[in-house]
C-alpha cells in the first residue's frame, strides 16, 4: 500500500463529508428562508387589511386635532377678552372703593356720635360714667 496514495483518498473522503455537511446546512436554511417567507406572507396580507381602518383612524385623527386647534384660537381670543374687562373691573372696583371710604367711615363716626349725644341726653350720663356706675354698684 502506498502512503500517499491512502493520503489522497482520506483528503477526498473528508472533503467530501465536509461538502455534505454543508449541503445539509444549506438544505436546512433553506427551509428555514420558505418558512419565514411564509410567514412575512402572512404579515403582508393581515397588514393589508389593517391598512385602510387605520389611515381613516388616522385622517379623524387629524380632523379632531384640527378642530382643538381652532377652538383653542378662539378660547385664547376669548380669555383676552376676558382678561380685558376683569382689568377695567379691578380699576373701577378701586376706584369706587376709594371714593366711597372715607364716606364710610364719616358715615360711621357721625352714627356714633349721635348715639352718644342721645344717651347723654336720655340719661343724662355718658358711656363711661354709666358703666362706672354700674361697676361699682354691684350690677
Amino acid at each position: 500500500m502506498d502512503w500517499p496514495s491512502v493520503l489522497d483518498v482520506g483528503a477526498g473522503i473528508g472533503i467530501f463529508l465536509v461538502g455534505a455537511g454543508i449541503f445539509v446546512a444549506m438544505v436546512a436554511l433553506a427551509r428555514l428562508f420558505a418558512r419565514v417567507g411564509k410567514t412575512l406572507d402572512e404579515v403582508d396580507r393581515q397588514i393589508a387589511g389593517i391598512g385602510k381602518p387605520v389611515g381613516e383612524a388616522l385622517e379623524h385623527i387629524e380632523g379632531i386635532s384640527a378642530t382643538a386647534d381652532e377652538t383653542l384660537a378662539r378660547l385664547g381670543g376669548a380669555v383676552g377678552a376676558l382678561e380685558s374687562v376683569a382689568k377695567g373691573v379691578s380699576g373701577t372696583t378701586a376706584l369706587v372703593r376709594q371714593a366711597i371710604s372715607p364716606a364710610i367711615v364719616n358715615i360711621g363716626a357721625t352714627l356714633s356720635g349721635l348715639s352718644a349725644g342721645l344717651r347723654r341726653l336720655v340719661t343724662g350720663k355718658s358711656v363711661r360714667e354709666g358703666s362706672e356706675e354700674l361697676v361699682h354698684h354691684g350690677k
